[in-house]
């Protein structure tokens, strides 16, 4: 876990001065010890201590709304999996004293608690509490205390008397205030909030997982468009990884705390977290607005967004590239491999000199000094052992495209006249991994001065076959490994080398724009299959704007 994202233990209260300045824009959060104890809610809400009773008689019959779970104890936020009915507070603080006296005995027998359901204007007949199938278990979460959006949603405002803001947060313009109480172990499913979250536990004892979100891809949250769209969609106990792959990871970038009464969490917006609460615990939670999302302009929001995604697809570009590499890569840069080419580096020039007969005729006599100069230099015989065992099995791979498509060709021409039914295609490399494309990988691992001889010799000596490799036989992927070494072959130069190699390079070509267009649409492509990586794994959805989805390794 990066130092930068590990949550934070305060013993002591920050001032709202060190809460604005050091902990609030790190968004990490942090444990605030003991930050509630001086609450009247601390003393007189507690189980224990007869803070049940005390519930009762504050909050009366006054109906609030309760969650209902058919996975309970786990509880979703997606409203197929839950329903919000009615229910007298009394009867639910009724219910949790049966189950703070009896314990398991009534969790066991839902009907032994029935008698506490019928008191309030809810009837047994309406009540989905009161039916044969009732769940046993309820969960009071996130009742109003306050809420400045929709005042007439406030259900528990007497509540608000017994507990008060934090010190912290005084300068802070809150959204809501929120009660969390369960009956019995419950777990909220993985979420994030859209707001500042401060969640501060009275009673029991609370275990919260969280992972920053910079890991959304590693939960797979659930479609930007859908109602849950800040839940993810992974069963964290036991997640498939065939249906999620990406979950494999999800350990690696997540932090766990435990919350025990008089303690206060902070949560930033955006982080994802689970919460595991015990058997009877009570909780209040305030939001409110980041001074980031208070200061976004609406009419900014399209460049927001553009500027958002564009550094989300370079950096899975980046990610892209970041592969473990085949064994082919691994023989072109073997050390081993260039001690015994050193031995016989006359008899490697021999075999390349016979790839191409057709090459040898090039027509010299209107080369400069300098391009004499550059040729003398960059000559098969003056190649390092690591770069000439590169040129070959650059050569034998672009020869072995080209055939393979030739092949392909006869096949359909004698298909059409009759003569064949069967057409085989030449086998191709996936156009996105790296992995799988032995071109690109030999472009890859390659000192970028040393590719530039390699190519500089390829055009020398084998004009058509780093024509046919740049228009025929690179890949998306090719392309782009191929671009960002030119970038660095750049800064490594100077401007008279760099003018010499380009000139040299594309001179090989009969339409130099038909190259550059190469190049450029195969950076695109590549560019263009990572932005569909990013839309699934930040946006959570497989198909966007007509996009298909993208292949599984590629944004594993």
């Amino acid at each position: 876990m990066e130092e930068s994202v590990r949550i934070r233990r305060f013993n002591e209260i920050p001032s709202a001065e060190e809460f604005a300045s050091l902990i609030e824009p790190r968004n990490v959060p942090a444990v605030f010890s003991g930050c509630i104890k001086n609450w009247k809610a601390f003393s007189k809400w507690n189980p224990s201590n007869g803070g049940l009773d005390y519930l009762q008689e504050l909050v009366g019959s006054l109906v609030v709304e309760a969650m209902l779970s058919t996975s309970a104890p786990v509880f979703y936020g997606d409203i197929r999996s839950h329903e919000r009915v009615p229910i007298p507070f009394s009867t639910f603080a009724g219910y949790c004293k049966d189950l703070l006296q009896n314990g398991d005995t009534v969790q066991d027998s839902f009907s032994d608690s029935r008698k506490h359901m019928s008191a309030g204007p809810v009837s047994e007949q309406s009540n989905p509490l009161m039916g044969e199938e009732a769940p046993q278990q309820i969960y009071l979460a996130q009742v109003p205390i306050m809420n400045i959006e929709n005042e007439e949603r406030v259900q528990l405002k007497c509540l608000g008397e017994d507990i008060q803001k934090p010190a912290f947060l005084e300068d802070k313009t809150l959204s809501s205030i929120n009660l969390w109480m369960n009956n019995a172990q419950s777990r909220s499913s993985t979420h994030y909030d859209p707001n500042h979250n401060l969640l501060c536990v009275i009673a029991g004892c609370k275990q919260v997982v969280l992972w920053p979100p910079s890991a959304s891809p590693s939960l797979y949250p659930m479609a930007l468009y859908g109602e849950a769209s800040n839940h993810s969609s992974v069963a964290l106990d036991n997640p498939d990884l065939c249906v999620h792959p990406r979950a494999e990871q999800l350990d690696k970038y997540s932090q766990k705390v435990i919350l025990h009464a008089g303690d206060a969490l902070f949560i930033p917006e955006g982080w994802f977290h689970q919460v595991d609460s015990g058997s009877l615990t009570i909780a209040v939670n305030f939001w409110w607005r980041s001074d980031v999302m208070s200061g976004m302009l609406e009419h900014m929001d399209a460049y927001y967004l553009r500027r958002i995604l564009k550094r989300l697809t370079d950096k899975e570009m980046d990610r892209m590239l970041c592969k473990p590499l085949t064994t082919l890569t691994k023989l072109a840069t073997n050390e081993g491999k260039q001690s015994n080419n050193e031995k016989s580096g006359e008899q490697s020039n021999n075999e390349i000199s016979g790839y191409s007969d057709e090459e040898s005729n090039l027509d010299h006599q209107s080369v400069s000094s300098k391009e004499n100069k550059l040729k003398q230099r960059f000559m098969l015989r003056e190649l390092e052992p690591r770069a000439l065992l590169s040129l070959q099995e650059l050569i034998s791979l672009v020869h072995g495209h080209v055939n393979q498509c030739q092949r392909a060709e006869t096949s359909s021409s004698q298909s059409v006249s009759g003569e064949r039914d069967e057409i085989k295609e030449p086998v191709k490399s996936n156009l996105f991994i790296l992995e799988e494309d032995p071109i690109a990988q030999i472009i890859w691992t390659l000192h970028p001065l040393i590719l530039q001889s390699v190519f500089l010799a390829m055009a020398h000596n084998f004009p058509r076959t780093l024509e046919a490799l740049v228009l025929h036989a690179l890949t998306a992927v090719g392309t782009e490994v191929l671009t960002r070494k030119f970038e660095e072959i750049d800064k490594m130069t100077t401007a008279e080398d760099r003018n010499q190699f380009y000139q040299k390079f594309y001179s090989v070509f009969d339409n130099q724009f038909a190259a550059m267009d190469a190049l450029l649409s195969g950076k695109e492509a590549f560019a263009s299959q990572a932005f569909k990586n990013v839309l699934d794994q930040y946006l959570g959805s497989a198909k966007f704007n007509g996009l298909e989805p993208s292949i599984g390794r590629d944004i594993n």
